[in-house]
């Protein structure tokens, strides 16, 4: 089976839009890793993305952009994706974003009731990742 995610770690995030209800974390040129059924090969992609998150508790503390993220997790009810985000992603329930930024000392933290990914435009190739 194909999938494809994006990998947090390296991913620059352009803008973190708070308002009462929901969260948008813009990712200009989110780095995606592609697999494809029956190959040992990986790729890698470019393309811009934004994660919505609606139904937040609280909003998250203000942080200079554009920053790098250095990983984090999403937590999706029971599962956690560790340093990625699946595409396509939709849920609902109890959702819980935790990212860390490089030269941030405070970690971004979003809990929300929904969340989604919103790709944008079409991918562009960078290059193979050869194990």
């Amino acid at each position: 089976m194909d999938s494809s995610y994006i990998e947090l770690k390296g991913s620059e995030i352009e803008l973190i839009e708070s308002t009462a209800s929901a969260v948008r974390i813009a990712f200009p040129r989110a780095l995606i890793i592609k697999n494809m059924t029956g190959s040992k090969e990986r790729t890698r992609w470019s393309q811009a993305g934004v994660l919505v998150l609606e139904g937040i508790s609280d909003p998250p503390e203000l942080i200079e952009r554009p920053v790098t993220c250095s990983g984090g997790d999403i937590d999706d009810n029971v599962y956690t994706y560790r340093d990625m985000i699946p595409i396509p992603f939709s849920s609902r329930g109890l959702i819980r974003c935790a990212l860390r930024l490089e030269g941030v000392a405070t970690t971004l933290l979003v809990e929300a009731r929904s969340a989604r990914l919103e790709m944008e435009g079409v991918p562009k190739y960078l290059d193979h990742l050869r194990t």
